[in-house]
């Protein structure tokens, strides 16, 4: 095969092998772990607001940069962040190319190798489909993925993994681990996603997900056997991606702790046989409630405090700030209610939303401006407002040109990425026109033969990435360097 010939086995994955695990930025940062939604409520006074006379929130004072959120004005090397407090330090990723291209990557590994993964993958992908499709036929959402993680580890114990089903005390979560060469060796994490989304389905391709770690973990598997290569290998099923953070508890019970590095991969729509790596972003959920006074619409509408139009008038100070929005930020929410009369003034009214911005730093800064929006709508209105934060999805963030693509949207990956090296690149699947992830018609693609036979080949490019991580030395200290923010 020439120089800079694609390996058809290989397809859009090959050029995923000449790339480390990247670099990003070597600076310190204060960062919080935001618990989940229903242990962490504040009221909206609670939360900082922008007085009279103080300084305007980070968010546009310091002109931070799109991906680090370093203030360029300033040499300070640390961010407040709000709630619990600790020193974490930022991992280094990038999408600049390792010194080691793909071909003698390949070289490296062998084609003895490769062609065991590629081969194992192969033979399983009849089976993986009819898996990939039974979960897509029952679809569960967060925390409910009682048919996946059924089905999942009863294939994962049929391949010759010791299985831990309701893992850490997760009902739907679950632990494969297959191990060689006794301690030797280092420790390779894989995640597969489940749950689905209410309404429509596997419209983000977890399905794919799923069997693509499993494909993953068992042609590590075999070509730890066949070439007697030492190493552990922990598959984790990790519930509700979408909504509540599934990642995020596990890490903070340990799930991640043994790992070396940790890997996964994503569907997406795009051109075919592509691939990218790239930052994603941070992601805050909130939810609003405001609480007034009911009264007869027509007879006394003066005794109430209307909460529905302390929601409308939120959603419309949100709207007149989006002016002010970088174009790499995001918000988004919904509104319900219950009980609602149109000859009653409605006494409560529930908001949902999502803020997205490139860092958790920058985050922060513009959720102090969109809390502004909801306490000023309560106090417009009289009622009185409650906000509650939900897990908080740091950034996946790397050292990126402006050339650079970034990923808009969110996962609880990110949190894991600051505890040790990660990847998670995401590969095209065919899509119909306007059928992104989160649509009805992104659902459909991810059951679709074409859509498979992509996961299959992503699976085999981040097999074998994984393999080197296993077998060189120096690939593993580049990752590790790289991690830690020293240049290789």
């Amino acid at each position: 095969m020439g120089k800079g010939e694609l390996d058809p086995a290989m397809g859009c994955f090959r050029r995923l092998l000449g790339v480390g695990f990247g670099r990003r930025h070597s600076r310190t940062q204060s960062l919080s772990r935001t618990p989940p939604m229903s242990d962490h409520s504040t009221v909206a006074s609670s939360l900082t607001t922008l007085e009279k006379n103080e300084q305007a929130p980070p968010y546009y004072a310091t002109h931070a940069c799109t991906f680090c959120g370093r203030n360029r004005s300033s040499s300070e090397d640390t961010l407040p962040i709000q709630s619990k407090r600790q020193r974490v330090t930022v991992p280094p990723y990038s999408t600049r190319a390792s010194s080691v291209n793909a071909e003698n990557f390949h070289d490296f590994l062998g084609q003895d190798i490769l062609k065991t993964i590629e081969a194992r993958i192969d033979s399983l992908s009849p089976e993986l489909r009819e898996l990939s499709l039974d979960i897509w036929e029952h679809p569960e959402v967060a925390y409910e993925e009682r048919h996946a993680h059924d089905v999942l580890t009863k294939f994962m114990s049929s391949q010759g993994f010791t299985v831990t089903p309701h893992y850490l005390g997760l009902e739907t979560a679950w632990k494969a681990i297959y191990s060689r060469g006794g301690k030797n060796g280092r420790v390779i994490g894989i995640n597969s996603e489940m749950d689905a989304l209410p309404g429509i389905g596997h419209a983000c391709g977890h399905n794919l997900i799923a069997v693509s770690g499993v494909a993953v973990a068992v042609a590590l598997k075999a070509a730890m056997e066949t070439h007697d290569i030492s190493g552990t290998i922990i598959l984790l099923g990790t519930p509700a991606e979408e909504h509540g953070g599934g990642k995020i508890k596990l890490l903070e019970r340990g799930a991640y702790k043994e790992m070396n590095v940790c890997i996964m991969s994503h569907p997406s729509p795009g051109p075919a046989n592509t691939a990218l790596v790239a930052p994603w972003l941070a992601l805050q959920p909130l939810e609003v409630e405001f609480f007034g006074h009911g009264a007869h619409a027509a007879y006394s509408p003066w005794e109430a405090q209307n909460a529905l139009d302390a929601a409308f008038l939120a959603y419309s100070n949100v709207s007149v700030l989006r002016q002010q929005l970088k174009p790499t930020y995001r918000v988004h929410g919904i509104v319900s209610g219950k009980d609602w009369e149109p000859n009653i003034i409605p006494d409560y009214a529930k908001m949902r939303w999502i803020i997205r911005a490139p860092t958790w730093a920058e985050l922060e800064g513009l959720r102090a401006r969109i809390t502004n929006c909801f306490e000023a709508a309560a106090l417009a209105t009289s009622c009185k407002c409650k906000i509650i934060l939900g897990d908080g999805y740091y950034d996946f963030g790397m050292n990126a040109d402006s050339s650079s693509q970034t990923i808009p949207a969110s996962t609880d990956f990110g949190n894991v990425t600051y505890a040790l090296p990660c990847i998670t690149p995401t590969y095209n699947i065919p899509t119909k026109p306007n059928g992104s992830n989160h649509t009805p018609q992104f659902a459909e693609s991810a059951k679709d033969p074409a859509a498979h036979k992509v996961a299959m080949t992503a699976s085999k490019g981040l097999a074998a990435t994984a393999l080197r991580v296993l077998q060189d030395e120096e690939f593993y200290q580049r990752v590790v360097k790289s991690f830690e923010g020293e240049r290789a």
